[in-house]
């Protein structure tokens, strides 16, 4: 049985590789993911997630930070580097990630960033003034989930991504 930190270098590898399939099997059925732009999603959401961020992140590029574990937790902070599609702006994003994992797969994650200094840096002066407010948030929320169920229709006529809570 794999341990926590086996689980997150796993993933973290995967992603480092853009293989969002493997990041994707390491998330058990019944998972849930949130960050600031996916606020909700289930397990088969999160790995549609990757494989559609890994997909169409052409120069991306992940570093992890640190990785501690203990128990069922891993603590991982990682910075990301891309090009945002809808901008064409560069980002850097550092995030901070707690993953809990249970008989060798990942049951909750939630990833924390900075969504004004992400929404500054993605929409320029659009986002500095306003990604500290709710409704720019929700309105990138909705856009990235509407991205991610066409993405999941395109793949496999997948179902919903979101869990109730949303």
């Amino acid at each position: 049985m794999k341990s926590p930190e086996d689980v997150a270098r796993a993933f973290y590898e995967a992603f480092k590789a853009k293989d969002g399939a493997a990041m994707a099997a390491l998330y058990a059925p019944e998972a849930s993911f949130s960050d600031p732009v996916f606020p909700a999603l289930d397990g088969k959401g999160a790995g549609a997630m990757w494989r559609m961020l890994t997909a169409q992140g052409k120069d991306l590029e992940v570093s992890v930070d640190s990785l501690t574990a203990q128990g069922e937790q891993a603590l991982v902070t990682w910075t990301a580097r891309y090009t945002f599609s809808r901008t064409g702006r560069p980002v850097t994003n550092r995030v901070r990630s707690e993953l809990t994992v249970k008989d060798g797969h990942i049951i909750r994650q939630q990833d924390v960033f900075d969504f004004p200094g992400w929404a500054a840096q993605a929409f320029g002066v659009t986002g500095k003034l306003l990604g500290w407010t709710g409704p720019f948030k929700k309105k990138v929320q909705a856009t990235a989930g509407t991205a991610l169920e066409r993405f999941r229709q395109k793949e496999d006529g997948g179902q919903p991504a979101f869990t109730k809570e949303q």
